[in-house]
């Protein structure tokens, strides 16, 4: 059974950082994306950056890019999301799935696995 557990997440004043965790159980991530996504209250689901396996070709969104940086431990069957500059607007529950595939400039997870979710609070 793959499984996906998401942690991190936090509440952190504006400017601060936090970084996400997704370990994988049941699945191996080599030769595939992995995506961070997230869902803030009344707003559609945006898939922020997916990381490929094993080359480790990378993908931001614009609302991430700069701020954060995602990458993997293949030894720990884990991808991490390390957020930085963190804004009020980054608020939101933060999940991971696998695999994604990258269409244009969208993250389609739809037939993956996904986590939990965590959730990331971000102060003014």
């Amino acid at each position: 059974e793959v499984q996906l557990v998401e942690s991190g997440g936090g509440l952190v004043q504006a400017g601060g950082s936090l970084r996400l965790s997704c370990a994988a159980s049941g699945f191996t991530f080599d030769g595939y994306a992995i995506g961070w996504f997230r869902q803030a209250p009344g707003k559609e689901r945006e898939g922020i950056s997916c990381i490929s396996r094993p080359d480790g070709t990378t993908y931001y969104a614009d609302s991430v890019k700069g701020r954060f940086t995602i990458s993997s431990d293949n030894a720990k069957n884990t991808v991490y999301l390390e957020m930085n500059s963190l804004k009020p607007e980054d608020t939101a529950v933060y999940y991971c799935a696998a695999p994604v595939t990258l269409v244009g400039d969208k993250i389609l997870g739809d037939f993956g696995s996904w986590g939990q979710g965590t959730q990331v609070t971000v102060s003014s």
